[in-house]
């Protein structure tokens, strides 16, 4: 195996899955899928590390099927980060520059950016993420790009989000315990959002919904600026615990007659639909009629979608400076659930579709990483991508000297102080002659 270097990979610890995906940039700057694995997530509630040793052998299933369809050797990775720990808050801030005759650089910004995360947090809480939204430069506002500008006093708007350190740590022990560097934590919506909005639909203002199996969660883009963020801690999989209580049947089977036959939309169905279950240990087969199951589905998906949209209500969506005109990104292995769509544009009034992060995937990757279900690990991997492309910037390769080339004899540096040597020596010389006559 070879040593990943112009490789990067992207981590994704979800509540049902573990995904590790490795790529890299193709000549027409589309992500190349190089290897993919995935295993069954085991130590993970709600995006929550709840059991370290179970979530690291998962991890390590995961990366080896990674490693062995590429021939690479993960060296590190950027994870995701999500759970109902997570908050987000709006803060500004400013910096006064020294200099205010040099324009405006990366430097300038990276320091107001130090300074937010330098913040006082609540305690147990840590900045992940600062998020710049509009810039002001001395009294002009509304600046999204202020480099290359004048100005003495830079002030920014900043979209800050918050998590708990001990959830945080987890998933850094978590992943160093699998043998593994982490390069950077990223908020899964954050991710998601990179795989399947367009720089478009950023800008006329959207809501990107990720519905996993322990969490659904929120980003909302104006202007093509992030402007808000959200984690709801329920996902797929409290639909499919309802459908397991609902139905007396065992989790596995739950899952299956949610997948196979659910539907979010209770009127799709007839009265005399029915499905037949396999009795356990010899016991008579249970008959369960479809209707019964999409309204217990459709209970919990109003329930989760209504949760979301007091979010993007909070936001101010109902004030026309902020709507969102292109409407609602349903993305996530929950939006695979038949009729979601219809339900979701019935409870918000807003245009929806469903996200594929295929937009930014090279022609030749496979349907099955083209699904919703791997929104977030390929926005984590286009994370990754990114932050490798910075580090090269950042540290130019070193050009190694040709020593095949015989370099031209310089002039010894001894003979020229050796000439100013006796130059002085005759000047002082002089001096003490003058002085004896």
């Amino acid at each position: 195996m070879q040593e990943v270097s112009t490789y990067s990979v992207g981590l994704d610890i979800g509540t049902t899955k573990i995904v590790a995906i490795i790529g890299r940039l193709n000549e027409y700057g589309k992500v190349e899928v190089l290897g993919m694995g995935k295993s069954k997530s085991l130590g993970v509630h709600r995006g929550v590390v709840n059991n370290i040793t179970q979530t690291v052998q998962s991890i390590q299933r995961a990366v080896e099927e990674a490693e062995g369809i590429s021939g690479l050797k993960i060296a590190s990775v950027v994870a995701g980060i999500a759970g109902q720990h997570i908050r987000s808050l709006q803060h500004s801030d400013y910096i006064t520059r020294e200099n205010a005759e040099e324009v405006i650089n990366e430097a300038d910004l990276r320091r107001l950016q130090l300074q937010v995360k330098k913040l006082q947090m609540l305690p147990g809480e840590e900045i992940v993420h600062v998020l710049p939204q509009e810039y002001k430069v001395d009294t002009q506002t509304e600046i999204k790009e202020p480099i290359g500008m004048y100005g003495s006093r830079l002030e920014a708007n900043f979209h800050v989000v918050v998590g708990q350190v001990a959830s945080i740590r987890n998933i850094h022990r978590c992943i160093v315990s699998a043998s593994i560097g982490v390069d950077d934590v990223c908020l899964e919506p954050i991710a998601s959002a990179k795989a399947v909005l367009s720089q478009e639909e950023k800008e006329a203002g959207v809501a990107l919904i990720d519905i996993g199996g322990g969490t659904t969660d929120l980003a909302i883009f104006k202007d093509g600026i992030i402007r808000h963020t959200s984690v709801i801690p329920f996902g797929g999989n409290i639909i499919t615990e309802d459908v397991k209580e609902g139905c007396s049947i065992i989790e596995k089977q739950a899952e299956l007659l949610k997948v196979k036959f659910g539907s979010a939309w209770p009127g799709e169905n007839k009265d005399n639909e029915v499905v037949s279950i396999p009795g356990l240990r010899g016991r008579e087969p249970k008959e369960v009629t479809l209707k019964t199951l999409s309204k217990i589905i459709h209970a919990r998906v109003v329930e989760i979608i209504e949760a979301v949209f007091a979010e993007i209500k909070r936001y101010g969506q109902d004030e026309q400076k902020k709507k969102l005109i292109a409407g609602i990104v349903i993305t996530g292995g929950g939006s695979q659930l038949k009729h979601l769509k219809q339900v979701v544009e019935y409870i918000t009034g807003m245009d929806t579709r469903i996200g594929y992060p295929n937009e930014h995937l090279a022609g030749d990757s496979s349907d099955e990483i083209a699904s919703p279900l791997y929104a977030t690990a390929v926005g984590l991997l286009m994370e990754a991508i990114e932050i490798q492309e910075m580090k090269d910037k950042e540290s130019p390769p070193v050009v190694e000297p040709d020593l095949s080339q015989t370099p031209p004899e310089q002039p010894s540096e001894k003979k020229s102080l050796g000439g100013l040597f006796g130059k002085t020596m005759n000047q002082i010389k002089n001096v003490i002659d003058d002085l004896s006559e």
